[in-house]
């Protein structure tokens, strides 16, 4: 298999961070305070990964959309009716209890890994994609169970 391009691997890993940092700052009450005075609640504990997580999945929409614009045909529809899906997901599913939130958001990057693989199997991605989104999704879901259910 190819291997992921190190720009993409190391861009794709810094968007995991957020999700990291609200795990830290919910089991570290240090850091969490120290975020609170410099940055505000929205970047502490479960906000940040319920905020951030709902920005990732509609980013993932662009580039899916961006991907469909080389589909011709069927697919074109298909490509670009399922690209918009994870930002309606993250916007009819974002909002409500911090929990059923979290527990949206790791179905929507379930979801999504299901949509990228429709894209990768036809050849629509580079050939390294779902070696890059399977790692990141498997770093991305458990980070945002620890603010669900922790």
């Amino acid at each position: 298999m190819t291997e992921i391009p190190r720009p993409a691997l190391l861009l794709g890993l810094a968007g995991v961070l957020p999700f990291g940092w609200g795990v830290l700052t919910m089991q570290i009450d240090a850091l969490s305070h120290f975020t609170l005075a410099f940055a505000g609640s929205r970047f502490t504990g479960p906000s940040v990964q319920l905020f951030y997580g709902a920005v990732i999945l509609s980013f993932m929409s662009g580039v899916l959309w961006g991907f469909s614009t080389n589909l011709k045909g069927k697919f074109s529809i298909v490509g670009y009716s399922l690209s918009v899906l994870p930002a309606l997901w993250a916007f009819f599913s974002v909002g409500d209890r911090p929990e059923q939130t979290g527990q949206n958001l790791i179905v929507g990057f379930l979801g999504l890994l299901v949509i990228d693989w429709f894209f990768w199997s036809r050849s629509f991605t580079p050939i390294w994609w779902m070696k890059l989104r399977i790692f990141l999704t498997f770093l991305v879901i458990p980070l945002l169970a620890v603010g669900v259910y922790l």
